[in-house]
């Protein structure tokens, strides 16, 4: 259908919109070349009636050769636990069961602010050096912030640093590096697109089955490294990290929640932060309020980032909660019913794959007033009268992180890299961005269809 001329070049919103105006509020998309038909949504009782009555164990269906690598590949090394991001049912339960202590405790934060601040630091210093002589970076820059949400995910989850920032890179950083961008091309190649594989294993899935081998691999040795090191240097119980404490819980959590954070932890924020960074530039005077908070808690550009300073940055927070309701990282929300249940008049089998198509929603004025606005005080408690108040939306409209028990398990780590970059940025650079509008096309994540040639001035102190 992309290929319609009707459909192709839009951005993901117009698609999304177009195919609304087209087939109405819902709609199915035959499966083809053995994947499931696909109810998609636009009405927001439908969402929360699929959340509320999913079950106990979500099913989230998710990229098909991932669970097929890890199931028929690599079972020495998975086994009955796949991961977060493949499995379903009991399986997925007794991961989540097990991390959830780990992950989603705000203390754990606290222990990986100074790593992630020093990882911010070096990237600003080397956007500095990126910089042309009309001070706007490269047209690739998206791919550097790749290698920044690249070598920060790798002191969350492997406690140690990559290289994959460095000019003069080892053979292994440059490994990682072009491994992860290949995991991603071709899983869009072979999940996205239409493909044959499951009938017949085309070469493009057994490279991607080589790559998913050769990341897996690398992996593992990164974490029997880290074992040595925690054997060699422990820490007390209050300070042990996310992988040090999965380890002692059992090492194959531990090696499997490594993967799937770097899996889906890498494209998802670097994505958030570039739509981020285009809503400032192009609303300096809310950058300006922003950068104005900002000098509360950092006097000066050096001045330290702590677990303290940071809790008083709410108009930094609003600031990233509306730019990733304009841009956020995936078009929607993706569950399969739990029961038999009835949407707009239709019946959905239980086991039905629903595509949540909120993104469209999120920039329609039925939904969000001043929607195409960036507005970043509708989040705060306190606003203008003129401003309107997020909380008169429909909160199913909006979750950047999924919802229920099979939510973002790494939203607290993600929304910490987030407001680290965001400080650290606006509070040296002022953002501008001097070009057409810029567009998002969907992949696995959502990424920018234009250069991202931002010009970054230094703010005087």
């Amino acid at each position: 259908m992309i290929w319609i001329s009707r459909y192709s070049d839009l951005s993901i919103v117009d698609l999304h919109s177009r195919m609304r105006d087209d087939f109405g509020p819902i709609l199915r998309m035959p499966g083809i070349l053995g994947r499931n038909d696909i109810v998609l949504s636009f009405n927001p009782d439908d969402y929360e009636k699929v959340f509320r009555t999913e079950g106990a164990w979500p099913i989230r269906r998710g990229l098909d050769s991932m669970a097929y690598y890890r199931q028929k590949v690599r079972p020495e090394v998975f086994g009955a636990m796949g991961g977060l991001v493949t499995e379903q049912g009991e399986s997925w339960q007794k991961m989540r069961t097990i991390v959830n202590p780990v992950m989603m405790q705000p203390k754990t934060i606290k222990l990986y602010i100074d790593q992630v601040d020093e990882v911010a630091r070096e990237f600003l210093e080397i956007l500095a050096k990126l910089r042309d002589a009309k001070q706007e970076l490269p047209a690739d820059f998206d791919q550097w912030l790749n290698r920044w949400a690249l070598e920060t995910m790798g002191v969350m989850a492997l406690d140690t640093r990559l290289g994959v920032l460095q000019t003069e890179q080892t053979e292994e950083a440059k490994k990682i590096l072009a491994l992860v961008r290949n995991v991603f091309d071709l899983s869009y190649l072979v999940d996205v697109l239409p493909s044959i594989w499951k009938y017949y294993k085309t070469p493009t899935f057994k490279k991607l089955m080589d790559t998913f081998d050769e990341f897996t691999d690398i992996i593992m040795i990164k974490v029997e490294q880290a074992v040595k090191r925690f054997e060699k240097h422990p820490t007390s119980e209050a300070n042990q990290s996310v992988l040090e404490k999965l380890l002692k819980i059992d090492k194959q959590v531990g090696i499997i929640m490594a993967l799937d954070m770097l899996m889906v932890g890498i494209d998802t924020t670097s994505s958030g932060s570039m739509g981020l960074m285009y809503c400032l530039a192009k609303n300096p005077d809310k950058q300006a309020k922003l950068r104005e908070e900002l000098r509360t808690v950092l006097p000066t550009k050096d001045s330290p980032l702590t677990a303290e300073n940071m809790r008083n940055l709410p108009y930094m927070r609003a600031c990233i909660k509306e730019g990733l309701r304009l841009y956020p990282p995936v078009a929607g929300t993706f569950r399969a019913t739990g029961r038999n249940i009835v949407l707009q008049g239709y019946r959905i089998p239980k086991d039905t794959d629903v595509a949540m198509g909120a993104l469209v929603l999120q920039h329609d004025e039925r939904f969000f007033i001043r929607a195409k606005d960036y507005l970043p005080e509708r989040w705060l408690s306190e606003r203008e009268a003129s401003i309107p108040n997020a909380k008169d939306t429909n909160p199913f409209i909006f979750l950047p992180f999924g919802f229920g028990s099979r939510s973002c398990i790494g939203k607290r780590l993600a929304m910490m890299e987030l407001e680290i970059i965001t400080a650290r940025l606006i509070r040296k650079y002022e953002v501008r961005w001097n070009y057409e509008d810029f567009k998002i096309r969907a992949t696995l994540v959502n990424i920018p269809a234009n250069p991202l040639r931002f010009e970054l001035k230094e703010v005087d102190a």
